[in-house]
């Protein structure tokens, strides 16, 4: 097990170059069965969970290359549909391949994926949507046997809920079914977006992506591509929290799109944070006078998460750690999972004057003045949320369990490190 060991009170300034984007990569990582031709991604972070995505094509015969941020895969020699068990069980994204194995391969063997445990987090939009596209899907002894029937064709789907990963099946799946598939409640996510780019590269025929409107008609085969994954805006907005918190200053480099940074940009300036975009650059100005901006009355406003271009879930834990640092009181309300919030718990011991009213809301009131705990990384963003929180504390502030972080952030000490911050790690 591994720790990070963190002394507060030092500001986070510099200049950050973000990596890929997590939720983007592991999707096209999935893509890669498709063809039996190279497919070679660049700016692949190097996290844990991409480490896990690696490690199970590579069981399953997919030839991996990879040379710093720069993979190339290559399924020609795939030699088994049945996923690892094991594997299985660390990584959310092994689900990923629900929708791509069969479509190509003509069947595949799953089992319950990993990742977080931020709360029920369903299946049923899958396999829903792959039955509508005539992949069968039957339970054998915990595992998921998914086959090709002779209806597997396109098919007009609305989906019961916008799932992200479930709209990443049903759209790799339908580019090899023969005809029109139409997904309605489509995720419109940026990840949704770059994969459906990088598809197209690969000879998809896709229209309507970052609507709830996707339109694929499907091709015989699909070849290899080379694409670079988009910036992850989600480690941007860790990144951005840590030195608004600290009293610091940031430049940012290599952004996403326009769009992707107003809907950051509406969370953020919620907390009184403003930045500057000039020449491809973000520039964060240092010591904002940070302050909760009321609503009209002067009632406590509201910060929610929802499908995009609604505030994303991934950005809630960071924005409520600056919220302790912020002047004035405001209302989280996590609506999409049930334990997403718990890790508040911790932030209580470091002093935080807050109030989890359920679940699902957490009321918090600042600014506080955080002290240094012995505390445990429960997830990989609430553990980035503690980080953030041990920055601005008093005092050493040890965090076990430092490889949650690395599911989703890499090199987060040497990272930080370099921006100012007094953390080392352990194990």
């Amino acid at each position: 097990m591994a720790r990070l060991i963190i002394q507060g009170g030092r500001r986070i300034r510099g200049t950050f170059t973000p990596l890929g984007n997590k939720n983007a990569v592991l999707p096209m990582l999935a893509a890669c069965v498709l063809t039996d031709e190279p497919v070679t991604l660049e700016n692949v972070p190097r996290i844990l969970d991409v480490e896990h995505m690696l490690r199970l094509l590579t069981r399953l015969g997919v030839d991996v290359r990879q040379r710093g941020h720069s993979v190339t895969l290559c399924a020609g020699g795939l030699n088994t549909v049945a996923l690892d068990p094991a594997l299985c069980g660390r990584v959310r994204g092994s689900i990923l391949l629900a929708g791509p194995l069969p479509a190509r391969h003509g069947s595949a063997i799953l089992h319950p994926p990993g990742g977080d445990v931020i709360g029920r987090r369903r299946l049923d939009t899958h396999f829903e949507g792959l039955a509508g596209l005539g992949i069968a899907m039957a339970r054998h002894n915990g595992a998921f046997r998914l086959r090709r029937t002779r209806a597997f064709r396109g098919a007009e789907l609305l989906l019961d809920e916008a799932s992200v990963t479930a709209t990443e099946n049903i759209l790799m799946a339908a580019t090899l079914a023969p005809g029109r598939t139409v997904i309605l409640n489509a995720a419109c996510e940026p990840h949704v977006q770059d994969l459906g780019a990088l598809l197209r590269k690969m000879g998809a025929r896709i229209s309507g992506l970052g609507t709830n409107r996707i339109e694929i008609e499907g091709v015989k085969r699909l070849g290899g591509a080379r694409h670079r994954v988009g910036p992850d805006y989600i480690e941007i907005g860790s990144f951005l929290a840590a030195a608004a918190a600290t009293g610091g200053a940031l430049t940012v480099t290599d952004l996403p799109d326009p769009t992707t940074l107003r809907v950051m940009q509406r969370a953020f300036c919620r907390l009184g944070v403003a930045w500057t975009v000039e020449q491809g650059r973000l520039h964060l100005p240092a010591r904002q006078d940070l302050c909760i901006r009321q609503d009209l009355g002067g009632t406590i406003p509201k910060m929610e998460d929802g499908i995009w271009p609604a505030i994303p879930s991934d950005l809630l834990s960071v924005a409520l750690v600056l919220a302790t640092q912020t002047r004035g009181s405001l209302l989280f309300f996590e609506k999409l999972f049930e334990s997403r919030l718990y890790f508040v718990d911790r932030l209580l011991e470091m002093g935080a004057t807050l109030v989890q009213c359920d679940p699902h809301r957490v009321l918090v009131s600042g600014p506080a003045r955080l002290r240094a705990q012995h505390i445990t990384s429960p997830d990989i963003r609430a553990g980035m949320a503690l980080v953030i929180a041990a920055l601005c504390a008093k005092g050493r502030t040890t965090i076990e369990q430092a490889e949650m972080i690395d599911r989703g952030y890499e090199r987060i000490a040497p990272r930080l490190r370099a921006l100012g911050a007094d953390i080392t790690r352990q194990g």
